[in-house]
């Protein structure tokens, strides 16, 4: 009993190392050392640059930017202000202004660029985290590191760009225009996707990453917290970053340091300087300091490599990393030990061909009944609480109880169905399916996702307590306990970071991971006695946390709903809606839609979509103001040959943020320029918008109240009709209207156009 008591305890003790060991547990103060970075010292600058939001165009977007460069400026350091219109594959046009400055290095060689955006996320966001932590990180960083005295003998570049949010405008400017770009040999971006938890270093390169990743365990970095398999997941994201730009349009490869938890908090007004996890900003300081020390003075021309690695972060060992040319030489040596232990075991009597057998029972039910079991479950929790559809970002509030909750549902699961199959001296012959579908899953990802190939390791280790099995009646329990802990350490953190980076829909990946996880630990658990009252207890222990997770289902002042209104006129009929995203309306937006408002349906097609493809739910008729449209004048339409070429300029009448322009796809445009940029084409004899979607040519997110200049080709017969809505964000502050501002328990929707007056109008080119 006393053995079992501590295997147990071994096994919790690992689980926790594997999750204390990938963040700091306590910040850097004030008092630190002037040459180390002081996570107290970067939030002085994060508490005033997150006084309030920031995004591109806005009032405070000038006192941002003006606070970095006297910050900037207070290190001795040069700066200057990068300007121009861009418009990139995202379809959004912007003006962003970048904000760089250049220390010189002792040496002519490539320089190290130093990244992070300083505009927030429209509309209402604080932008504390995203990217408030990046720049202050830098800031800090650079006053530790030029404190030290020390000359680099690289260049470092640094560059806060403008407008990433819109669209990666200001990386595109600066990589498709700027003339340092031809000196940078890599990017060290700071990102975050979220409020809190561990930063992951995720890494863009065109080739092979060796090179990149010899010089990442070089630099010591003290929490380092990556794997092979993540840049992959970053991928399926609905998310790039201005490190995107640098790789596709530059090949120049860099880091990517993003944290990606309490993502909840993201693009909303949350993302606030007190919301902020303090240890995560120590944690991208420690980043920053090795990766600065090292990567100054270290070659950057050599960074290019044909050669892959496999890598993962473990304690003690930081990182672990081997050539993807091992992955087959592994796996095959695997299947060989594998097959040699069944034969030696099933010659010594210690495993059981009948009881082999029977053990792929348990351990498959478990597998498909826990997958199953929790995707459905997720289901009925929506169904049960559609408020969560309010929160587009997919991970609720109470997001993490879940986990939680469905981690002990999928042990309950597990030892219910091997509580069947007990029987004494058979742990060995129920560790072989475990072992037979683990090396299956390898060999799939060998073929398809190579980067996953570090699965193999746990493997290993099972075989090894398997080979114990074979070889000692009464195997010391703490010895196999021991020898789980790769696999917990390894294979543990994945259970909480894939439903917090891919969302709460994919909490299925608890049950299936945790039925895979559970079947390697039977060498430990093969020997607990009672396993239908572990089960219970699990069962018992589910259901308490998902009774917690209700009480904390609701909206309140930590946790506020999200919602949406907009006012919209029709200047072609004159007419006038409310209209909202939300799909549970509040006492707030029923003040303008009431209890019965009319469905959205009417309004499909031309409609101000979201990132994650959300329009109008509701709408209702409302009184109509007189507010200003824009003025329209053509001043060039000329025929040349069969084409017509068209010069118009759209000049606002009242203080815009965004311009949304959509064309029916039967209107065709040989070539397109707004604001002097070309539009992008898919290939020279492609028409401009050629694939676009929802009608929608292109947003002008307005800065300096300039004006929207279009100059386009058409057919000569064509008449061409544009659908042009304008918004401004100033719903709750127009004088024409009287909106309340939100209740504690409630905060503007992110994604979406909110709190904005929208006028929309056709112009017709006959």
């Amino acid at each position: 009993m006393i053995k079992k008591t501590i295997a147990l305890l071994l096994l919790i003790a690992s689980i926790y190392w594997s999750f204390s060991a990938l963040i700091p547990s306590k910040i850097s103060d004030l008092d630190t050392d002037d040459n180390s970075f002081s996570t107290a010292r970067a939030l002085v600058h994060l508490k005033e640059i997150s006084k309030a939001p920031h995004y591109v165009g806005s009032p405070e977007h000038a006192n941002v930017r003006n606070y970095i460069i006297q910050q900037l400026e207070k290190l001795g350091l040069q700066t200057q202000i990068q300007e121009a219109y861009s418009m990139t594959d995202w379809g959004n046009l912007s003006k962003p202004k970048n904000i760089l400055a250049r220390i010189p290095g002792s040496d002519n060689s490539k320089a190290l660029l130093l990244l992070s955006h300083y505009d927030s996320a429209p509309q209402a966001s604080l932008g504390a985290s995203d990217d408030g932590v990046g720049i202050v990180t830098i800031l800090e960083g650079l006053r530790a590191f030029l404190n030290d005295g020390k000359t680099p003998k690289n260049d470092i570049i640094v560059l806060f760009t403008d407008a990433e949010e819109l669209g990666l405008n200001g990386a595109d400017i600066f990589v498709n225009q700027h003339e340092w770009t031809k000196d940078v040999g890599l990017v060290l971006n700071f990102e975050a996707r979220g409020s809190g938890g561990s930063s992951y270093m995720l890494m863009e390169t065109n080739g092979g990453n060796a090179a990149m990743m010899k010089g990442f365990v070089a630099a010591n970095s003290q929490y380092p917290v990556t794997n092979s398999l993540a840049y992959s997941i970053y991928k399926s994201l609905p998310n790039d970053t201005d490190l995107t730009v640098f790789r596709r349009d530059g090949d120049i490869e860099g880091f990517n340091f993003a944290f990606i938890d309490d993502h909840f908090d993201y693009h909303t007004i949350n993302d606030n300087y007190e919301r902020l996890d303090r240890n995560t900003l120590e944690h991208q300081g420690t980043y920053l300091m090795p990766m600065l020390n090292y990567f100054g003075a270290t070659d950057l021309t050599n960074l290019k490599s044909d050669e892959d690695y496999i890598y993962f972060n473990v304690p003690l060992l930081k990182m672990v990393t081997y050539p993807f040319s091992w992955i087959w030489p592994m796996l095959i040596l695997a299947i060989v030990i594998f097959m040699v232990l069944l034969f030696i075991g099933i010659h010594k009597g210690r495993l059981v061909p009948k009881d082999i057998l029977v053990g792929f029972l348990p351990f498959l039910s478990s597998l498909i009944v826990a997958g199953f079991g929790t995707y459905y479950l997720w289901q009925a929790l929506q169904w049960i609480y559609p408020q969560y559809a309010e929160i587009l970002h997919g991970f609720t509030y109470n997001g993490h109880r879940y986990i939680l909750a469905f981690v002990f549902l999928t042990l309950g699961i597990c030892f219910w169905f091997y509580h069947k199959f007990y029987k004494d001296k058979n742990t060995g012959s129920l560790l072989v399916a475990p072992i037979t579908i683990w090396l299956v899953i390898c060999v799939f990802v060998g073929l398809k996702l190579e980067g996953a190939s570090f699965f193999i390791i746990p493997v290993y280790f099972g075989l090894l307590g398997l080979f114990l099995l074979i070889r000692q009646k009464s195997p010391n329990l703490i010895v196999l306990a021991l020898l789980c802990f790769p696999l917990l350490i390894i294979m543990g953190p994945f259970i909480k970071m894939l439903p917090v980076g891919l969302g709460l829909g994919k909490l299925f990946i608890v049950g299936v991971l945790g039925a895979l996880i559970f079947g390697l630990l039977i060498p430990v658990f093969g020997f607990f006695q009672h396993k239908n009252r572990w089960a219970y207890m699990m069962f018992i222990l589910s259901f308490c946390i998902l009774v917690s997770a209700h009480f904390k289902s609701d909206f309140d002042s930590e946790s506020p709903k999200p919602n949406s209104l907009v006012y919209m006129m029709n200047a072609d009929d004159n007419t006038a809606i409310w209209a909202t995203y939300d799909h549970v309306l509040d006492d707030w937006t029923k003040q303008f839609l009431g209890d019965t408002p009319n469905d959205a349906k009417q309004l499909s097609g031309n409609t101000l979509a979201s990132k994650y493809n959300s329009g109008f739910s509701y709408t209702k008729n409302a009184d109509l103001k007189t507010i200003a449209s824009s003025e329209v004048e053509v001043f060039k339409d000329t025929v040349i040959g069969d084409l017509r070429h068209i010069s118009m300029t759209i000049k606002q009448q009242r203080n815009i943020n965004r311009v949304d322009v959509f064309a029916d796809s039967i209107y065709s445009f040989k070539d397109f320029k707004v604001n002097g940029v070309t539009s992008y084409k898919e290939s020279d004899d492609s028409d401009a918008f050629e694939n676009r979607r929802r009608s929608r040519l292109f947003s002008y997110f307005v800065s300096d109240q300039d004006s929207l200049t279009m100059e386009f080709t058409t057919p000569k017969h064509q008449i061409t009709k544009f659908t042009v809505f304008e918004s401004s964000f100033d719903l709750l502050t127009n004088p024409l209207f009287k909106v309340p501002e939100r209740s504690e328990t409630m905060i503007p929707k992110p994604f979406i156009l909110n709190d904005a007056v929208i006028i929309t109008k056709t112009i017709q080119i006959n």
